[in-house]
């Protein structure tokens, strides 16, 4: 028998604080600048897992099942705005042959807010779609925090020498005309008591770095500066980064910083690579596509980034898991040619990314949705004495690159991650 839910959606009274209604232990949780989406509680309806499939795509299986669940369910939600109906929290692999899952998760309560409006929605499966009780629209109860909790990370299994020699391996085959463009990430590892309230680093981290994407999603958690891709209601919108130097430490050198990383051919190459992989991947699907010719400097509390913003208009319905699999991985976290340099990551990094610099974000029923790349995250896992974290962070090396400019930008990278923790 299939799958079937009935969904329902209201709109409450206006609430503060999204995080505080979710799981302390397991929050889901999709945040910007105090808008966004959050699970309310830990019982979870529904979940799509994709291990590693032999010939698919695993963003195409998951599509595909989200279609069909989508198609089947009962939806009645009013209000119509982006995050409300029947949504699941997803987080995918970066690599294929990860040994992570990829993972679409439907909450039983969802609560969100979106320009001053606030709504809760219930999800429950039925085995009769046009029968059974309503699900109700009473408002839950935020959840007091725990208590205040710190944890400590250090070298993971590529450590800072062992970083630097990958880049210059990489820069050998760049040399040789292998590839024009590699990613290459690091990693930290430790841990946080077990019982840890991980609410309280999703708080931190989506007020501390209102500009980007704060998300939660079995156990991945950080804030991402980069969208994926954005779908709302035929029209594309995405962002591309790539190009990065720290803030100055006055006014005068944070300017002279900007300044620098807006005129840096080497910055500027690696960010029109990054550009025109995301093109590339979009006009296939696109009916009208549109890309500045230059990027914008992008100020974080703690980085500059060069920026690009793209958009289009879908050209036959797809839904943002069909862009997905045609977008992921671009050359902003993978590099140039794609192929080429995933089989140099495999080689070059000694760990499994796991869902870093994978897609990470939400779907509505239509396909509507917002997707980052998983950046500036940890994968959290708990364990019977303590919650192991591991933590990731990345630069593109291209021709040029210097391994230590490139383990700085790293260390630059961890800052907003690593911060949270302490």
């Amino acid at each position: 028998m299939s799958t079937r839910l009935v969904v329902q959606t209201r709109e409450i009274d206006q609430v503060e604080d999204l995080v505080a209604y979710a799981d302390p232990a397991a929050p889901l949780a999709w945040l910007r600048r105090g808008d966004g989406i959050v699970a309310v509680g830990d019982r979870v309806v529904h979940e799509i897992r994709v291990p590693a499939v032999d010939g698919a795509l695993r963003s195409t299986v998951i599509a595909e099942a989200w279609r069909g669940l989508a198609q089947d369910a009962v939806i009645d939600d009013p209000l119509g705005l982006p995050g409300t109906g029947l949504v699941a929290f997803g987080a995918l692999a970066f690599d294929e042959a990860s040994a992570a899952d990829s993972v679409l998760a439907v909450p039983a309560a969802v609560i969100g807010r979106h320009r001053g409006r606030t709504w809760l929605t219930r999800i429950r499966l039925t085995d009769d779609a046009t029968g059974g009780d309503t699900v109700g629209d009473e408002a839950p109860e935020p959840r007091e925090y725990g208590p205040h909790w710190a944890g400590t990370v250090g070298p993971g299994a590529q450590s800072p020498q062992g970083y630097q020699d990958s880049v210059r391996a990489a820069l050998a085959r760049i040399a040789d005309g292998e590839l024009s463009k590699v990613v290459l990430a690091r990693d930290l590892v430790g841990s946080i008591p077990a019982g840890s309230d991980l609410r309280r680093l999703v708080r931190a981290l989506s007020t501390g770095y209102p500009d980007t994407w704060a998300f939660a999603v079995d156990g991945l958690i950080g804030a991402s500066p980069e969208t994926l891709v954005t779908v709302q209601d035929g029209t594309v919108t995405a962002r591309v980064l790539a190009g990065t130097i720290g803030r100055g430490a006055d006014a005068d050198a944070d300017t002279a910083a900007s300044a620098h990383l807006a005129s840096s051919t080497k910055d500027l190459d690696e960010h029109q690579y990054a550009v025109q992989s995301l093109l590339a991947g979009l006009r296939p699907l696109t009916s009208v596509l549109a890309a500045a010719e230059q990027p914008f400097t992008l100020k974080l509390p703690n980085v500059w980034h060069l920026a690009t913003d793209v958009e289009g208009e879908l050209a036959d319905g797809d839904s943002s898991l069909d862009l997905i699999g045609a977008l992921h991985p671009t050359a902003a976290v993978a590099g140039t040619p794609t192929p080429v340099a995933i089989a140099a990551i495999r080689e070059l990094e000694p760990f499994d990314r796991g869902r870093y610099a994978g897609p990470v974000g939400w779907v509505d029923a239509a396909g509507n949705g917002e997707w980052a790349i998983a950046l500036r995250c940890a994968q959290f896992a708990a364990g019977a004495d303590e919650i192991a974290v591991t933590a990731y962070a990345g630069a593109g090396i291209v021709a040029g690159s210097d391994p230590e400019s490139e383990l700085l930008e790293t260390r630059v990278k961890f800052r907003p991650l690593v911060d949270a923790l302490a």
